[in-house]
C-alpha cells in the first residue's frame, strides 16, 4: 500500500518528500487506499426508479389513453394554428437542443480536462438513441393497439409511438455529463430540453405518454452508463481527510488506515505484501514495521496496523516489532458498520480512531433500515438518509452514553471534509473484541460486567440495538479487573421503547450463548438482571431479533434458541418463551397478498368472459352443477390420503380444508405444487422432521400415480373397452403407443435411463422406508387407496359430468385418458394452475376424440370453472382460517 506525504495546508495535492504548512511545520504521512472512482448506490437506485417510470408511464397511456384523448380534443383547435405559428421557431429550437446543446457540453467538460467523462457522455448518448431507436421498434412490432393509440396522441403517424429519440439520447448524455449544480451547461440543456418538449406537446406534435417515456428511458441509460463505469469519488482521501481532522480539532502527524485483516476463523494474521515507503527524494526503501511505539508523552502504547508507516524518526533505532501487531479494537471498530476507520496520531504521538462517515453509503443502509423499520415492529430505529442527519445520531448517541457511565470510547471532535464527515474518537487501548478473544478469557467475571454495562446504558433509557461480537470490547484495567466496552452505537434509542430494551437483552444472552453456551449465559444475567427482565427474554428468542452476524452464527448452532429457552424455563418454571409476533407483515401474508394479485391479474386477463358465459347458458345447468359437486369430492379424497400416509394423527376435518386451500395456492403455482407444499407445512407444524415430512407427502403422491394406473387398467376391462372384449378405442391406442414408446426409450437408450434413474432415486430412497412402514398397516395403506381412487373418480366424473352438459358421450376410459393427459401437461408447464396448458390439452383430447372443436372449447370451459375457478373462493376462505388457527 503506498503511502504519500501531503501538506497540511494544501488539501488534496501530493507532494513526494516533505512539505510545510504555513500553519503548522508539519507533514502528514497518511497510509491509505484510495478509490477514484466509485459505483454509487444511487445510481443503481435510480435506474431501478427510472425503469419503474418508464412501465408505469405505458401502463397509464393504455388506461388513461381517455383522458388524454379528451384533452387532446380540447386543444386540438388551438394547437394546429399554434403549431403553423411556430413551426419556424420549434425548428430552431429542435436544432438548439439536438446539436448545440450536445456541443457545449462536450466542449466544457473538455476544458475542464474531464476526458473520461467525455467518453462516457458520447457513448450514453449513443447507448440512448439505440434503445429509444429498438424501444419504438418492438412497440411498433408488439404492443397491443390500445398502447399504440395511447403513445400516438396527436401524432401523424397513429401506429407509430411518438417517442422523441433524441430526447432519449441527450437525456443519458446530460445524466452522465454532471449534476446541474456543477455544469452550467448542463443546467442550460436540461432546461431547453424541458422547454421545446413542452412546446411540442402543447403543438400537438408529439404525445405526453411519449415525451415521459424518453425522459425516463434517457434517465435509466444515463444511470446505467454511471453505475457501469462507475464516477469519480467525491468522498474525503489524503489532503481533504487530513483537512476535515483538523476541522474536529487535532493536528495528524500520520492517518494510517484500518483494515480487517482477520481470518474467517477471527485468529489475526500479517499481510504477506511488504509495504514500501517513498523517501524525499522519491526512490523506495525496505518496509519499515511498525508496533507498539512507547514515548514519554503519549498516553497510551500506539499499535498499528500491519500495513502502517510512520516517518522513522518517531520510531527507537533499536525497535524490532512483528509486522503482525495489527491493533484488535481498530479492527473490530471497522467490522461494526460499512465505515472507514483511521488511526490517528498527533505530533505528540497520542492516538485515536477516526471513523469516516461517506455520503455515497448512506443509501443502502437507508433502504435496509427502512425495510426493517416497516416490516418489523420495534426491531429498527429511524431511518436517516442524508450525511449529516447520520453523522449527528452517531454523535448524539456517543454523547448520550457517555453521559450515562457507559464504558464506551469517547468521541472528542467531529470535521467535514468533500462528500465526507470524520468522527473523532477515544482509542480503547489493549481492548480486543468478543469474536477475537478465546473462549477461556471469557470468565464469569467478565460476563458480569458486560451484562452491568448494559443495564447502566438502559437505566438511562438507551438502547443499542445492534449488539455484535465485534461492538463488545474486552480489556483489563490498572487494578486487572475486566473492562467491557460497549461500542457502535450509531443505530440505538436515546429514548427507547421498553420493546428495544427488551431486545437488547435478547441479542445479548444469543451472543453470549454462542460462545460460553446457553446454561453459563442465562446464569450471567441473572447475576446482574432482575427477573422480570429475564422474563421478558424468552418471547423475543427469534433470528428476527438479532444482527445479522449473530444469526449467521447461529446457521452453525441451530438448536442454540432452543437450548436458551430450556435454561430460561429451567431457572425460572414460569416463564413464557413462546415466541411473540414481532414482524408485521411475514411471508404468509406476503403469500396471501401475491395470490390475491395474482388471482385478479388472471382474472382480468385470462377469462373470456363472453365464452364463459355463452358455454354456462348452453349447458345443462344440472350436469354442471353435478360437476361442481364432484370436483368438491376431491378435497375428501385427497385429505383422506394425506390422513391415512401421516405420521401424526390429523383431523379429517383440517386435512379436507388444506385441500381446499391448496385450490387457492394453485392461482401461483404449478399443478399439483400447490397442495403438496400445503400438506408439507401442516405436517411440519405439528412438529414432524422435515425428511419424514418429506417422504410422507412423496408417498400421497407416489400412491396417486399409482392408484391412478391401476384404475385406468380396471376401467378398460370392465368397461367393455380392453382388449378381451373388443377394440380399444383411438383414444386408448394413443396413450397405449405413448406408454411402450416411453418404456423402449429408457429400455434401449442408455442416456434415457441413466437421466430417469437420476431423477427417481431421491424419491425412492425418501419414500421407500415410510412405505415399507405404512405396509405394515393394512388398514392406512386400505384407506390410502380409497382416498386416492376418491380423488381420480371424481375428476374423471366431474369430466364426464360436463361432456353430458353438452349432450356429449364417451366411453368413461376415453373422458379419463383425456383429463389424465391434459391434467399431466398442466403438471409438466409451470404455469399457474397449468392455466392455458390444460385448456388446450383437454380440447385437443377432445377434438381428436371426435367431438367438434366448438363443443369441445366449451366441454373445456365448463370443466375448469367448474372444478378450478369456482373454487377459489372457497379455497381461500380455507387458507384464512387455518392461518388463523395455526395450521398453516
Amino acid at each position: 500500500m503506498p503511502t504519500h506525504d501531503y501538506a497540511s495546508g494544501a488539501p488534496g495535492s501530493q507532494v513526494v518528500g516533505a512539505a510545510n504548512s504555513s500553519a503548522e511545520d508539519e507533514t502528514v504521512r497518511i497510509v491509505d487506499t484510495t478509490t477514484h472512482r466509485v459505483r454509487n448506490p444511487r445510481d443503481l437506485l435510480s435506474m431501478i426508479v427510472s425503469a419503474v417510470a418508464v412501465v408505469l408511464v405505458l401502463f397509464m397511456a393504455v388506461y388513461a389513453h381517455g383522458t388524454t384523448s379528451g384533452v387532446t380534443e380540447d386543444v386540438r383547435g388551438f394547437s394546429d394554428l399554434l403549431a403553423t405559428l411556430l413551426d419556424i421557431p420549434v425548428a430552431v429550437l429542435e436544432l438548439i437542443v439536438t446539436l448545440l446543446a450536445p456541443a457545449a457540453v462536450l466542449v466544457e467538460l473538455a476544458v475542464r480536462r474531464l476526458g473520461r467523462q467525455v467518453v462516457e457522455s458520447i457513448v450514453a448518448a449513443l447507448s440512448g438513441y439505440v434503445l429509444g431507436a429498438l424501444l419504438i421498434a418492438g412497440l411498433s412490432a408488439w404492443a397491443t393497439p390500445s398502447l399504440l393509440q395511447g403513445l400516438s396522441v396527436g401524432y401523424v403517424v397513429s401506429d407509430t409511438p411518438a417517442i422523441p429519440i433524441y430526447a432519449v439520447s441527450l437525456g443519458a448524455m446530460l445524466t452522465v455529463a454532471g449534476p446541474r449544480t456543477r455544469r452550467r451547461t448542463v443546467a442550460w440543456a436540461w432546461n431547453l430540453l424541458f422547454f421545446t418538449l413542452a412546446i411540442l406537446v402543447i403543438t400537438n406534435l408529439v404525445s405526453l405518454p411519449g415525451v415521459l417515456v424518453a425522459l425516463a428511458l434517457g434517465r435509466l441509460v444515463g444511470f446505467a452508463v454511471r453505475y457501469a463505469s462507475g464516477v469519480r469519488s467525491e468522498r474525503a482521501y489524503d489532503g481533504e481527510l487530513a483537512t476535515a481532522v483538523r476541522r474536529a480539532g487535532f493536528t495528524p502527524a500520520a492517518l494510517v488506515r484500518v483494515h480487517d485483516v482477520t481470518t474467517p476463523a477471527g485468529r489475526l494474521e500479517a499481510s504477506t505484501d511488504p509495504m514500501t515507503t517513498v523517501t524525499d527524494d522519491g526512490e523506495s526503501q525496505e518496509p519499515v514495521h511498525i508496533g507498539p511505539v512507547v514515548r514519554p508523552d503519549v498516553e497510551h502504547p500506539v499499535t498499528l496496523t500491519e500495513d502502517a508507516t510512520l516517518a522513522p524518526d518517531l520510531l527507537p533505532a533499536e525497535q524490532t516489532v512483528d509486522p503482525a501487531s495489527s491493533d484488535p479494537a481498530a479492527i473490530a471498530l471497522s467490522r461494526i458498520g460499512d465505515h472507514r476507520v483511521y488511526a490517528l496520531f498527533t505530533p505528540l504521538g497520542s492516538r485515536r480512531d477516526v471513523v469516516v462517515l461517506d455520503g455515497d453509503r448512506q443509501v443502502v443502509g437507508f433502504l435496509t433500515r427502512l425495510w426493517r423499520m416497516l416490516r418489523l415492529r420495534g426491531v429498527e430505529g429511524r431511518a436517516a438518509i442524508s450525511l449529516r442527519a447520520v453523522a449527528e445520531r452517531y454523535a448524539l448517541l456517543s454523547y448520550a452514553a457517555t453521559a450515562a457511565g457507559v464504558r464506551t470510547p469517547r468521541l472528542v471532535g467531529i470535521g467535514e471534509a468533500a462528500d465526507s464527515i470524520v468522527l473523532v474518537q477515544q482509542h480503547p487501548a489493549g481492548a480486543v473484541s468478543l469474536r477475537d478473544v478465546s473462549d477461556a478469557q471469557l470468565t464469569d467475571d467478565v460476563l458480569t460486567e458486560t451484562w452491568r454495562q448494559l443495564r447502566t446504558a438502559h437505566s438511562a433509557g438507551l438502547a443499542h440495538r445492534a449488539l455484535n461480537a465485534d461492538g463488545i470490547l474486552l480489556g483489563h484495567g490498572t487494578d486487572a479487573r475486566p473492562e467491557v466496552w460497549l461500542t457502535g452505537w450509531e443505530q440505538g434509542d436515546v429514548a427507547s421503547t421498553e420493546l428495544a430494551r427488551r431486545m437488547d437483552l435478547t441479542q445479548m444472552i444469543a451472543l453470549l450463548a454462542l460462545r460460553v453456551g446457553a446454561e453459563r449465559a442465562v446464569a450471567s444475567a441473572a447475576r446482574v438482571l432482575p427477573e422480570d427482565d429475564i422474563t421478558a427474554i424468552g418471547p423475543l428468542l427469534q433470528p428476527v431479533a438479532l444482527p445479522r452476524s449473530t444469526r449467521e452464527d447461529l446457521r452453525r448452532n441451530k438448536d442454540l434458541l432452543k437450548q436458551l429457552r430450556a435454561a430460561l424455563v429451567e431457572r425460572l418454571p414460569k416463564t413464557d418463551v413462546e415466541p411473540i409476533q414481532l414482524t408485521r407483515f411475514g411471508t404468509r401474508t406476503i403469500v396471501t397478498l401475491t395470490l390475491t394479485i395474482v388471482v385478479a391479474t388472471v382474472v382480468i386477463t385470462q377469462i373470456n368472459i363472453e365464452q364463459i358465459s355463452s358455454a354456462v347458458a348452453d349447458a345443462n345447468p344440472w350436469w354442471a352443477v353435478a360437476s361442481f359437486l364432484l370436483g368438491l369430492l376431491t378435497w375428501i379424497g385427497s385429505a383422506l390420503a394425506f390422513v391415512a400416509f401421516s405420521p401424526v394423527k390429523l383431523s379429517m376435518l383440517r386435512a379436507t380444508a388444506v385441500q381446499a386451500a391448496g385450490s387457492f395456492v394453485a392461482l401461483a403455482a404449478p399443478a399439483g405444487v400447490g397442495a403438496a407444499a400445503l400438506n408439507l407445512r401442516m405436517i411440519t407444524r405439528r412438529g414432524v422432521e422435515t425428511p419424514l415430512a418429506v417422504a410422507t407427502v412423496a408417498v400421497v403422491q407416489v400412491s396417486q400415480f399409482v392408484v391412478t394406473i391401476a384404475l385406468l387398467l380396471v376401467l378398460s376391462v370392465f368397461t367393455g373397452e380392453g382388449g378381451l372384449v373388443q377394440t380399444p378405442s383411438t383414444t386408448v391406442l394413443i396413450a397405449i403407443g405413448g406408454v411402450a414408446v416411453a418404456i423402449i426409450a429408457v429400455l434401449l437408450v442408455p442416456a434415457v435411463r441413466t437421466w430417469l434413474w437420476k431423477k427417481i432415486r431421491p424419491t425412492l430412497q425418501q419414500v421407500w422406508p415410510r412405505l415399507s412402514d405404512i405396509l405394515g398397516q393394512p388398514w392406512r395403506l386400505t384407506m390410502g387407496i380409497i382416498g386416492n381412487l376418491t380423488l381420480t373418480m371424481s375428476y374423471v366424473l366431474a369430466f364426464d359430468a360436463a361432456l353430458a352438459a353438452f349432450g356429449q358421450d364417451l366411453s368413461l376410459i376415453d373422458a379419463a385418458i383425456i383429463y389424465l393427459v391434459g391434467n399431466a401437461a398442466g403438471a409438466a408447464v409451470p404455469t399457474p394452475g397449468g392455466l392455458g396448458t390444460i385448456e388446450l390439452a383437454l380440447t385437443a383430447g377432445l377434438t381428436a376424440a371426435g367431438i367438434p372443436p366448438a363443443i369441445a372449447a366449451s366441454v373445456t370451459v365448463l370443466f375448469r370453472l367448474a372444478t378450478y375457478w369456482a373454487r377459489i373462493p372457497f379455497g381461500w376462505v380455507a387458507m384464512r382460517v387455518l392461518q388463523r388457527t395455526g395450521d398453516l
